[in-house]
């Protein structure tokens, strides 16, 4: 309590405060010397205090230091030694020359300052100075800034709970974790639920491998126990029966690559919250080894994808953020997109800003989608790919309303003319017939020679029609559609460097980061040529850098040449876990024999194999009470209260 307050409950001055001498003589003559006189002040009331009108922070510092320094002069000091009350005196003196006026010490509790306030004025009037992009310094902080994220954004049960309500989601959570259990620890990206089993010593961990500019690079260790469990896994993945792969999470619930390769089981057979958990436990178990640096929300930390030990976090966030926007909660989709891609933005390993524009719609965040855009078409031309020249569009157009839509329609017919193999799809997934003059005009009907670009096309089409099922869009977009057409038989000289220049950005092949986003996203629409696919389909790792670097080494086996392969058995044989493009010719063929004469036989296996995963997962709590000690009573006790 500050000495002003003291004053006005009369607990200060010089009858209230005794100063012991240091030589430890009596005081009893100065405290019965005070006591009737205290006894009299304390007959006030002390609330009375809490009456009277607040001050500042700054005012009560003041009036602390000033009236500390008035207790200092009185007579009680003579009782201190000399050397003492010569220091208190300095320690005054200096106090005195350094401070502010009172007045000007209030007014900064509840007014601008000066110079701020005029300084505010002036960008008023003349705007804000943009940073110029010259500066490489400028670059790097403008990106943090666009994938910079709020911890509370990355866990979906969060925008649940702002959608549905806190109670509604809290009563759902308490149903799925059944009992209470204390020994889950608290994560960003997911909610551990009380029946997993603690986590123990899995053998992983993170380190950080070097620090420059304000980035940190970090990397996973796989201990040497945790690298006998993995090769262990990789031999029942090539084994092919996925009973193997039960048998290493029986044993080890945390190995990462099993469970993303459980998940993908699980998914396949459309049981998407059992492959849910199995992700859920793959995320968790990576976060909970974390480095004690390593930054989620400032976009600073980053990740290596060609290290194998580095690759699984990128897969688990991205199957993780693809089944959490299945849920409707785009805005934690569209987060969680912003740290996988601040993870290794110069690569985008999974072209994960391929699915960006889609998240950031559906949650509404049309400025810092539009500032991204910019950002990145400076650095990394994102205006040459279909998602975001329509996608920049949208955001312009649901920005304003409709209400100002000349920058969207710029935008737009861009895209048209950069981009016409997209209109009549999207028309048709919206159910929406086209009119007799786009029907009938050629520009709209032209097929592009390049696999790449139709694998956009087709991608755009299946992800984002249904942003385009708004009647205003739709209305928009036939407007456009038709100025298009005008702009086309005018002969208009930006429409021919438009089309040449698409015809300049898709001759190459599709880029692998692409391929592994198509593969992870398995859009039945979104054609895949495995040809282009040089490498292994494994789901917890497809198509890994050429150049990267491993710790596990498969022995080199003689490949099938998969242009003489039989398509069905090819099909069938990339549904599986241990699926490989260049897979050993003498037991692929025995495959095509065995998958081509009994089908049958391997739905059966799927479905024996999930029904036994599901029995598993039933007794796994009764399995967790045997690991950490818990007899009956103390569960009954525990669900009573």
């Amino acid at each position: 309590m500050s000495s002003r307050v003291l004053k006005k409950l009369g607990l200060q001055g010089e009858k209230d405060i005794t100063f012991l001498p240091e030589d430890g003589s009596d005081a009893e003559g100065d405290l019965s010397h005070s006591s009737g006189a205290r006894k009299k002040q304390l007959n006030l009331n002390r609330y009375d205090v809490l009456n009277e009108q607040s001050h500042s922070e700054s005012e009560v510092k003041e009036d602390d230091d000033h009236e500390t320094t008035s207790s200092l002069t009185n007579n009680d000091l003579g009782q201190v030694e000399t050397k003492e009350i010569s220091r208190k005196k300095k320690k005054k003196k200096k106090r005195k020359a350094h401070r502010v006026p009172a007045n000007a010490r209030s007014s900064e509790d509840n007014a601008e300052d000066e110079v701020e306030r005029s300084v505010r004025e002036v960008n008023e009037m003349l705007g804000e100075i943009e940073p110029s992009f010259s500066d490489p310094k400028v670059v790097v902080c403008r990106s943090k800034d666009i994938l910079s994220i709020e911890q509370r954004n990355l866990n979906p049960n969060n925008e649940l709970k702002r959608i549905f309500g806190s109670k509604i989601v809290q009563q759902t959570e308490m149903k799925k974790r059944g009992r209470v259990r204390g020994h889950m620890k608290t994560t960003w990206f997911v909610t551990p639920k009380n029946n997993w089993p603690p986590i123990g010593k899995p053998g992983i961990e993170m380190k950080l491998v070097s620090s420059s500019n304000g980035i940190n690079v970090y990397q996973y260790i796989h201990h040497p126990q945790y690298q006998q469990v993995q090769m262990k896994f990789l031999d029942a993945v090539d084994s092919g029966n996925p009973d193997n792969i039960v048998k290493i999470i029986d044993n080890h619930p945390y190995h990462v690559d099993a469970l993303l390769q459980l998940s993908e089981f699980c998914r396949l057979s459309e049981d998407f919250s059992m492959s849910s958990e199995f992700l859920e436990r793959a995320l968790f178990i990576l976060e909970s080894f974390f480095h004690p640096s390593f930054a989620s929300t400032s976009a600073s930390s980053r990740l290596e994808y060609d290290l194998q030990e580095n690759r699984a976090l990128f897969i688990a966030l991205f199957k993780h953020l693809t089944l959490v926007g299945q849920r409707a909660c785009y805005r934690t989709a569209l987060e969680l997109s912003k740290f996988l891609l601040s993870l290794d933005p110069v690569n985008d390993p999974l072209a994960i800003t391929l699915s960006v524009d889609f998240y950031a719609i559906r949650a509404q965040q049309y400025s810092w989608f539009l500032s991204a855009a910019d950002q990145w078409t400076v650095t990394r031309n994102i205006n040459q790919l279909p998602n975001f020249s329509y996608g920049t569009a949208i955001a312009h157009f649901l920005l304003t309303g409709g209400k100002d839509v000349e920058k969207a329609n710029e935008c737009l017919q861009r895209a048209l003319i950069l981009f016409p193999g997209v209109l009549f799809p999207l028309l048709e997934k919206c159910g929406i017939q086209p009119d007799s003059k786009v029907m009938g005009h050629s520009f709209f009907n032209q097929q592009t020679t390049s696999t790449s670009l139709k694998q956009l096309e087709a991608l755009y089409v299946t992800r984002c029609h249904h942003i385009w099922r708004d009647p205003d869009l739709l209305a928009w977009l036939e407007s456009n559609a038709h100025a298009v057409l005008g702009r086309v038989d005018e002969e208009d000289s930006e429409v021919g460097d438009l089309r040449s220049k698409v015809e300049t950005w898709y001759k190459a092949a599709t880029p692998r980061n692409i391929l592994r986003h198509l593969i992870l996203s398995d859009l039945k629409e979104v054609p895949i040529n495995l040809l282009d696919c040089h490498g292994p389909l494994y789901s917890f790792d497809p198509l890994p850098p050429p150049g990267g670097t491993t710790i596990y080494h498969r022995p080199n086996r003689p490949t099938l040449n998969m242009e003489n392969a039989n398509a069905f058995s090819a099909f069938f044989r990339s549904l599986m876990p241990n699926y490989d493009i260049n897979e050993p010719a003498g037991q692929a063929i025995a495959r095509d024999v065995e998958l081509g004469t009994n089908v049958t036989e391997l739905t059966q296996s799927v479905t024996s194999f999930l029904g036994a995963l599901r029995d598993y997962l039933s007794d796994f709590h009764s399995q967790i009470d045997i690991d950490i000690g818990l007899d009956t009573d103390d569960d009954t006790e525990v669900e009573s209260g």
